[in-house]
């Protein structure tokens, strides 16, 4: 295939996928119902966690979920009563249940009361980035900062290594149920991690 008919043919396909109304039966329309980058961010893990089984069924389940958090993730994780949680009782999708679930919130919660992002959560602690890259309206009083997520062209640490730590860092709240590991996955226990 010559230059310009490669050209040509990946430009087509832009323009097929590269539109709101291809993704609109996938999971992956699941955090494009969102607008704030903590319910996209909220959203879309449990979208690729719950990412297997026909589409259809993946997509109504997140529905579900979100809708069980009254479309608000991001509030409901950080500002839920332990009454709230019971909304989320007897939530199953295939072996994915309310265990692992109440855990997933457990942790958001104790991230979000941290960081404004989960990108943060990908980043091994004493990793140095450049401080140019630290937004001020992330900046939180009470947490001391030496830096903050910048391009992955300039990291420095692998990508295995970002998802090796994020499993390490998801499970580190004492309470872990063991059943609900299988539920993320990382490079070290020699997975794909596709989604």
């Amino acid at each position: 295939m010559q230059f310009l008919e490669l050209k040509n043919f990946l430009d087509s396909k832009v323009e097929q996928y590269n539109q709101p109304n291809f993704i609109a039966n996938d999971p992956v329309c699941i955090p494009h119902l969102f607008e704030k980058k903590q319910d996209i961010e909220i959203a879309g893990f449990f979208a690729a966690v719950l990412a297997w089984g026909q589409r259809k069924t993946i997509i109504n389940k997140c529905k579900e979920l979100l809708g069980r958090m009254d479309n608000a993730p991001y509030d409901f994780v950080v500002n839920h009563t332990d009454n709230d949680l019971k909304r989320l009782l007897n939530f199953k999708h295939r072996t994915f249940n309310d265990t692992d679930l109440l855990y997933f919130i457990s942790f958001f919660k104790q991230h979000y009361q941290k960081y404004d992002s989960l990108e943060r959560a990908f980043v091994p602690r004493q990793d140095v980035f450049r401080a140019d890259y630290l937004e001020v309206s992330s900046v939180k009083p009470e947490i001391t900062y030496t830096s903050e997520v910048c391009y992955a062209a300039e990291l420095n640490f692998s990508i295995e290594r970002a998802l090796n730590h994020f499993r390490q860092y998801f499970f580190s709240l004492e309470d872990f149920p063991h059943r609900t590991k299988k539920h993320i996955s990382s490079p070290k226990q020699k997975s794909t991690c596709k989604r």
